[in-house]
């Protein structure tokens, strides 16, 4: 029998666990003369270890067919790994604490169109964020020699019960 899980609403509180949550809140810095407010140092970017280098990617990601089930959770042992929205669609976030791969650990949120996430190195995450239609994504992660990426699969898929959730992501 498959599990089921229904995403929470991402929050930084909720989220820290696993990494950043990225969005203009809280206080602001006014620059160029006013003109622009300023909210800076929203992430912890992790990508020099063993000689990484910063790559700045345009991801374009196609959704999973409904009903959503979650097969397979990857890591990034040496980097974090952040997404930025660009396609003002809400997202699925699907996630895992870092160290050994265990399912009864996944959580999942709902991230609003103008939240992004960063994950911190190791934490396991589902590779597929688009709900709907096709959306394009910011990613800022490692570029280097070295493998990057971990794959588990999962041992019995786990489904993503959205309904009512996605009807009130806006």
């Amino acid at each position: 029998m498959t599990s089921t899980l229904t995403p929470m609403p991402l929050t930084s509180t909720n989220f820290a666990r696993f990494g950043d949550v990225v969005e203009a809140r809280g206080p602001a810095v006014p620059i160029n003369y006013g003109q622009t407010e300023r909210y800076h140092d929203l992430a912890r970017i992790n990508v020099a270890q063993n000689g990484g280098k910063t790559l700045i990617n345009i991801f374009r990601s196609t959704p999973l067919a409904t009903p959503i089930k979650i097969e397979i959770m990857e890591r990034h042992p040496l980097s974090s790994q952040m997404f930025m929205p660009l396609s003002g669609n809400p997202y699925l976030v699907v996630v895992a604490p870092a160290g050994d791969f265990d399912a009864s650990k996944i959580q999942a949120f709902l991230a609003a169109p103008d939240q992004g996430v960063n994950y911190h190195a190791g934490i396991w995450h589902h590779y597929s964020l688009a709900l709907g239609e096709v959306s394009d994504f910011l990613v800022v992660d490692r570029g280097g020699d070295e493998d990057n990426c971990d794959e588990v699969r999962l041992v019995k898929p786990l489904r993503i019960k959205l309904g009512a959730v996605l009807d009130n992501a806006d």
